[in-house]
């Protein structure tokens, strides 16, 4: 079955133009710019008319917790990937803090293999390091893996890689991209201990920016590019925010780069003002920090110091949210509404539709490596999302698809709307329904 779309604004390539795109099984088989051809025949095809709506290639979201297993309460694959594709999120990469942790290649194959029964997206699934598991690290296949996970900071289920030798030997020997989350831990127990000095428990939420302290992420970060500039290791430093890190990178084309930056929607769209109403409901870490630090952040991925925007998704319940500073845990899901916040950004004039489509869908194919996905390209696979930029709609419980029920976005109005999302060639979300059968596909990569 082939599936033609037609009438669409297309955003690819840093260009917006009308046309049409010819869906052949997984792919795209032909696109047509401007007019149809008039011996194309289209009787046996679906033909979409997406007259008034914008084409893009789907969203690949490198950094995502979909909190299985063990951690099921707060998500699953299954009801996550759900989210995502409502988001127009086609690929996502997850994190190995689960329990158990991913830090066997024998627990790494079993969420592959979870991923392949339930997930709607396409997937692929971080490596997790510890200070002990070195020989399995080394054991991971580039063509099939993201990259390896090192948490030079504290993690849920203690995976700080804090051992000096351990950490020059992953950045030494990896045998693909390194990803790290980078907040110095001394410095963030030395700002807990002056905290709780002077508030006792009922710290309030608006210090967390301070605990989680530019500092603390700067010496982190600083520390990750030293090693991978020693070593010439493939890094990419996640979560960025502040503006403090932003003079360890460098502008340029993602492409060329050894050492790479990711920042979150949440660290562009929120800062510590936003505390007052949003309480630990914001409580991330990286923390959201001030102002200026938002305002650094916006004009690092503007002039490419930055290079890709993601989520860090991490659900959890509104119960757990709800406890107070030290009990509530860091985390918020946003998967579902990531693509649509950048979108209402790009209306407010921060950042041009065709950057937005650069940053969240080409950048991290090319930074990954990802085989045939992150464009509309001929030969590429169809994945695709078609979206109404005048659509009008409010974030509530009735639409959000996270297993948590919640969003931060919660009463926020957008005025884009993700109408129709395609995985492979197949229509996966169509008008707020999930086509229940369609299963994505593990990512590969280009080595």
């Amino acid at each position: 079955m082939k599936t033609f779309i037609k009438n669409a604004t297309i955003v690819n390539e840093g260009l917006k133009f009308k046309g049409h795109v010819l869906i052949s099984g997984e792919t795209i088989e032909k696109i047509f710019p401007h007019a149809i051809p008039g011996d194309l025949d289209t009787t046996q095809m679906e033909v979409i008319d997406a007259e008034g709506l914008m084409l893009i290639p789907g969203v690949i979201d490198d950094q995502v917790h979909f909190r299985e297993p063990g951690l099921t309460h707060k998500g699953e694959i299954a009801t996550e990937s759900r989210a995502a594709v409502a988001g127009g999120v086609t690929t996502y990469m997850e994190m190995p803090n689960t329990n158990p942790q991913t830090v066997t290649q024998e627990e790494l194959q079993k969420k592959y293999d979870r991923a392949a029964q339930v997930s709607v997206a396409n997937y692929s699934f971080y490596m997790g390091a510890t200070n002990s598991n070195l020989d399995e690290v080394l054991k991971t296949d580039p063509t099939k893996v993201c990259g390896i996970k090192v948490f030079m900071g504290s993690s849920t289920g203690n995976m700080l890689v804090d051992d000096e030798k351990t950490l020059s030997e992953i950045f030494r020997h990896a045998p693909t991209l390194v990803a790290t989350h980078c907040e110095d831990e001394a410095t963030i127990q030395r700002n807990i201990e002056t905290a709780r000095h002077r508030y006792g428990e009922n710290v309030p939420i608006s210090r967390h920016c301070h605990i989680r302290s530019d500092e603390a992420c700067y010496i982190s970060s600083s520390k990750a590019v030293e090693l991978a500039s020693n070593f010439d290791t493939r890094l990419h430093v996640l979560h960025l925010s502040s503006a403090k890190e932003m003079s360890l990178f460098h502008r340029g084309n993602v492409s060329d780069k050894n050492i790479t930056a990711e920042v979150c929607v949440h660290h562009l769209w929120f800062d510590e003002r936003d505390y007052i109403d949003h309480g630990t409901r914001i409580k991330w870490n990286p923390s959201i920090k001030c102002v200026k630090d938002k305002e650094a952040l916006w004009e690092a991925l503007l002039n490419d110091k930055i290079d890709v925007i993601a989520t860090d998704h991490a659900p959890h319940t509104l119960e757990e949210k709800s406890n107070t500073y030290f009990k509530a845990p860091s985390g918020g899901p946003l998967v579902q509404h990531s693509l649509v916040a950048i979108l209402e950004m790009s209306k407010k004039g921060f950042i041009s539709v065709e950057k937005v489509i650069e940053k969240m869908c080409h950048a991290p194919a090319d930074l990954f490596r990802i085989d045939k996905r992150g464009y509309i390209r001929e030969g590429y696979f169809a994945d695709l999302v078609l979206i109404d930029p005048k659509e009008s709609w409010i974030v509530g419980p009735e639409n959000v698809l996270y297993k948590c029920g919640w969003s931060p976005f919660d009463g926020t109005k957008f005025s884009n709307k993700v109408v129709t999302t395609f995985v492979n060639g197949q229509k996966v979300y169509e008008q707020e329904n999930i086509i229940e059968s369609v299963r994505g596909k593990r990512v590969g990569f280009n080595v």
